[in-house]
């Protein structure tokens, strides 16, 4: 090790980013719908769903309606991910970690 001291540094000014990120994570929201905007799901980027809104023309339609539901909150669900990595790449980038292993 060149600098220990400094890595130490490097380190820590990471998981103070880290940090912040998961804070802007939890209030940052994502919207994803189904079925042409019949349901539409609300999910953190900490990966909690927010709301799930269903538009009155499929509530009686109890076949189509579970279907519609888990599609609209797994795309919500994918966006967040997507969100979240794309936010903790920014940090790691200049560390040359192999990708997904934050």
């Amino acid at each position: 090790m060149k600098n220990p001291m400094g890595m130490l540094k490097q380190v820590q000014q990471m998981q103070a980013k880290m940090a912040q990120v998961q804070t802007e994570l939890e209030s940052a929201t994502v919207e994803a719908s189904a079925g042409g905007g019949v349901v539409t799901a609300v999910v953190s980027g900490a990966q909690k769903v927010i709301s799930v809104t269903i538009a009155a023309e499929v509530i009686g339609d109890a076949d189509m309606l579970p279907d519609l539901v888990v599609a609209a909150v797994n795309e919500a669900l994918d966006k967040s991910r997507e969100m979240a990595a794309q936010k903790m790449q920014a940090i790691t980038a200049g560390l040359g970690l192999p990708p997904g292993l934050i």
